[in-house]
């Protein structure tokens, strides 16, 4: 990933100024401009296809209602085509048109245009969760799903609620994501008393995984939990089904869409999948969060005939928040939106954020949700529902 980034860098002193006009919609009273770039060929559009989605109904609500600042809200999409480097490119076509960028739900190719991100002093909403974009902060980029190592704290308290000692992870080793997700149960998994007694890895065009799945069974884990983005986690829980393993399988965030459950079919059921509790909001109780996701889901299911994937529920609210804090700054200035989300408070379909100036993430993992899957559909586990009510 250093090499990749570094000859961006490169890459990117030759490249020209944006290609855009220059007019961002910050001032007089046209539309205000904001960019998107997104996931919407290669191996990452199932995300970005979602995301697309989401954001356009986030879009059309807040133009309904009377836009941003009295004025109209237009938004200017970019395809990153699942390629880092196309990231950086669409970024540099965006950034003199617009007041700020929502990311890429990609890590690899977030991470690749956060550096663009730092000099051009642009709001960037990522939606993806590779830890790497807050840690250390960057002052411009606000993540919205929440960071893999918080995925990986709420799947580790889970474990300990069911007296697990030993969990055994697999992980896609070409994923910023992925890496991140494994990292984070290696350094915490100690504080929940759970030892990794396994760490499998593999990468995203890998389709076979009885290797994997034997050095699992003899590892003596109680548990498995597979990172991983796109279509191996497909092919794991297929596998996974009819090996005989025998142990509970967890997936994250990245498999809560229909875009896995289909596919995977039968051999999903039982599954354990960490989400948003966007996903799972017909169980929330009546309430601000509740009213969040339905103000997502209802309008969502009833124009594409399925409730909203979690890369939806991402790319609905990276859209709210940054209306928030356009809002609450008063202003199209891009600095000033960026010292607003600073101070930022908002319950959204993913949750409550109250970003500061040392936490760009803003979510904790009190609104992730462990569910399973049953009847095709995700439905929280007593253990979740039991937390969420709090």
């Amino acid at each position: 990933m250093k090499r990749l980034l570094s000859s961006l860098a490169a890459l990117l002193l030759l490249a020209p100024a944006a290609c855009g006009d220059g007019d961002t919609g910050a001032g007089g009273d046209g539309p205000l401009r904001i960019g998107a770039i997104l996931s919407l060929t290669g191996n990452y559009a199932p995300l970005g296809s979602e995301d697309k989605k989401a954001v356009e109904l986030a879009v059309q609500q807040i133009n309904t209602a009377g836009g941003l600042l009295g004025r109209q809200v237009e938004l200017l999409v970019r395809d990153d085509k699942s390629q880092p480097e196309q990231s950086v490119l669409g970024f540099n076509e965006l950034k003199g048109d617009v007041i700020a960028v929502i990311g890429s739900p990609f890590s690899n190719s977030a991470l690749a245009t956060i550096p663009q991100v730092d000099r051009a002093k642009i709001p960037y909403v990522s939606l993806t969760p590779a830890d790497e974009q807050v840690n250390p902060v960057h002052p411009y980029v606000f993540v919205v799903p929440a960071t893999s190592a918080t995925y990986a704290d709420r799947i580790l308290q889970y474990y300990q609620a069911q007296k697990y000692t030993k969990v055994a992870v697999a992980h896609d080793s070409r994923s910023s994501y992925a890496n991140a997700g494994t990292a984070g149960m290696r350094a915490k998994a100690a504080q929940y008393g759970i030892t990794l007694v396994a760490d499998e890895e593999f990468q995203t065009t890998t389709t076979e995984f009885s290797a994997v799945l034997n050095h699992v069974k003899a590892a003596g884990a109680q548990a498995l939990t597979v990172w991983s983005t796109g279509a191996p986690a497909v092919a794991f829980a297929k596998q996974y089904a009819t090996a005989g393993v025998g142990l509970p399988l967890m997936f994250t965030g990245s498999q809560a869409s229909t875009l896995w459950l289909k596919p995977t079919g039968a051999a999903a059921e039982g599954v354990f999948v960490a989400s948003s509790i966007a996903v799972v909001g017909d169980a929330l109780p009546a309430g601000p969060q509740r009213t969040a996701i339905d103000e997502l889901s209802t309008p969502f299911t009833t124009q594409y005939g399925y409730p909203p994937p979690q890369f939806a529920a991402d790319g609905y609210t990276g859209v709210k928040l940054l209306a928030a804090a356009i809002t609450t700054a008063d202003s199209a200035d891009p600095g000033k939106i960026r010292d607003a989300f600073e101070g930022l408070n908002l319950t959204t379909p993913n949750g409550t954020y109250q970003y500061s100036a040392t936490d760009h993430a803003g979510l904790t993992a009190d609104y992730i949700s462990i569910n399973t899957v049953k009847g095709g559909k995700f439905v929280a586990t007593e253990w979740a529902l039991s937390k969420l009510a709090k």
